[in-house]
């Protein structure tokens, strides 16, 4: 099963982001050698969230990345969902 990871950042994220950065680029990185994560990425205009996206048998895993994401901790998201996906083409 799929799993979806929505953020909602905060005002000027790109700018407030430049000292967790590589911590949060780093934890992806693990989180998708684990095979965890399918794949991460920023939405873009406006640049006001990202959507990664998990593989498992539950949230788990998408639960253990909010807790250890930087930027949540340092309050760069300020809100986020984990969502099943029903993947209908594509995947496994």
């Amino acid at each position: 099963m799929y799993y979806l990871l929505f953020y909602k950042t905060v005002d000027n994220y790109i700018e407030k982001r430049a000292p967790y950065r590589e911590e949060h680029l780093a934890l992806v990185q693990d989180f998708y050698e684990k095979g965890d994560m399918v794949m991460a990425g920023a939405l873009a205009e406006p640049a006001d969230g990202a959507v990664l996206i998990f593989k498992g048998e539950d949230t788990s895993a998408a639960e253990s990345f909010v807790e250890k994401d930087p930027y949540v901790k340092n309050g760069l998201i300020s809100q986020w969902e984990i969502r099943p996906w029903t993947v209908v083409v594509g995947g496994e």
